[in-house]
């Protein structure tokens, strides 16, 4: 609140155009540690389910449903902090929501941490655990649509598309981050340690992050225009009511990205651990090499979309994934190497959509609720295809039908892509400030 008081009664000045590295530092880092707050629950899934969900008497998929269901509904906050905070990034300033976001995942993923175990306390603990993933999901909501605007704003003249894939580049690095640390502890604690206390490291970790992600943000400059600063502030649904088109087509835009994102960048080691039979440890290294090899990615796809526009890009994915999914993810088997190849092989698509997703999103609305106006629709959709893609994937498991889920995935990028041929191309057009 201190941020937003500041921002309210103090005049601004406007973004040098020399400053670009900075601005980049600012939005990259912070999003960074909020990304691997979130993304650290992922990796920990199995960790987190024996200890804090009573075990299925005959089902030992009982758990890691419930775990991933509580990540589903940590999605379904995202839409809500995507409109509150979208509305404070475009009523106060894009810093002053950067800045709450941060704090929020910090405070989060520290009660994560501290969640005690079911055996202690019984079902407190997964109240507490889903109180912490609520919290975090209102952080990331809101995180996307006040960083996404922040970046975009801060490019210069075609430059948009490059600024743009540093939103996963920095995403990518904090999931790379969980990834990496989550790896290490398996390999050197036993499991027994690891259930009993070591899964709590990384989130105890990403609490004292968060403070240098506040640290580094604070020296952020506001991206709003003066005239921005100065006309009426807008209304808390007003991107929804003056712009229902706009928020629609956000919602076509997202759908197939997002459930190919966090299929490949999140659930695919699970998905390999139960449909194929691959080790624990060896899903995860091959999820942090896949990975490091995708935010390598992104600043070549925002380059190539400044250059040839957005529209080849998202039909390189959206099409890709409509004719690969399905063959993709039934060639995986219990081979470090085929899964390897299959998760770069997505990535390269997915890089298609990640890459200059910021710099779409931004161009569709006017600088007025460019952040609201953003943040709900995507994060709507993201709380509906991506959030439950890990859970729909082990449903379809557990209930006997895993081969329906690569067909799931293919469906929506196909739903995606007929959305692509109709978006119009503003690569080359000048972002309205």
């Amino acid at each position: 609140m201190v941020a937003i008081m500041t921002e309210t009664t103090r005049p601004v000045a406007p973004l040098p155009a020399k400053r670009p590295v900075r601005q980049l530092l600012a939005a990259s880092v912070g999003n960074a540690v909020e990304w691997y707050d979130w993304y650290a629950y992922t990796f920990l899934a199995t960790y987190i389910a024996a200890a804090v969900f009573p075990k299925g008497a005959d089902n030992s998929l009982v758990p890691l449903l419930s775990t991933f269901a509580v990540f589903a509904v940590g999605f379904f906050m995202r839409p809500v902090g995507g409109l509150l905070m979208g509305a404070i990034a475009d009523r106060h300033g894009r810093r002053a929501a950067l800045t709450v976001t941060i704090l929020l995942m910090g405070g989060s993923s520290l009660l994560v941490g501290l969640t005690p175990t079911y055996a202690a306390v019984g079902m407190l603990s997964p109240v507490v655990l889903v109180l912490a993933r609520l919290l975090q999901g209102l952080s990331v909501g809101g995180e996307f649509a006040a960083s996404t605007t922040f970046l975009v704003e801060s490019a210069g003249p075609g430059r948009r598309g490059l600024f743009s894939s540093f939103q996963y580049v920095s995403t990518t690095a904090g999931q790379l981050l969980a990834s990496g640390i989550a790896t290490v502890l398996v390999d050197a604690l036993s499991e027994g340690r690891m259930d009993d206390w070591g899964w709590r490291v990384p989130f105890v970790l990403g609490a004292a992050l968060s403070l240098v992600g506040f640290w580094i943000r604070q020296g952020a400059q506001e991206t709003r225009s003066e005239e921005q600063r100065s006309a009426p502030r807008p209304a808390l649904l007003e991107a929804l009511r003056r712009h229902p088109r706009e928020s629609l087509l956000i919602c076509g835009i997202t759908m197939g990205g997002t459930i190919a994102y966090y299929t490949w960048t999140s659930y695919l080691p699970t998905y390999a651990e139960l449909n194929a039979g691959v080790d624990k440890s060896d899903a995860l290294l091959a999820g942090t090499i896949s990975l490091a090899f995708f935010g390598l990615l992104q600043p070549l796809g925002g380059l190539l979309s400044d250059r040839f526009g957005r529209r080849p890009l998202l039909l390189f994915f959206g099409v890709g994934f409509a004719l690969l999914s399905v063959p993709l993810l039934h060639a995986l088997r219990d081979s470090f190497a085929v899964l390897i190849l299959v998760q770069c092989a997505g990535m390269v698509l997915l890089t298609g959509f990640t890459s200059i997703s910021a710099a779409v999103n931004a161009e569709v609305f006017p600088p007025r609720v460019r952040a609201a106006g953003i943040g709900f629709p995507y994060s709507l959709t993201v709380a509906l295809f991506g959030g439950t893609a890990p859970y729909i994937g082990t449903l379809f498991k557990e209930s006997g039908h895993a081969g329906l889920f690569p067909w799931y995935v293919a469906l929506l990028c196909l739903g995606s892509s007929l959305v692509y041929l109709r978006l119009p191309e503003t690569a080359h057009a000048e972002l309205r400030r």
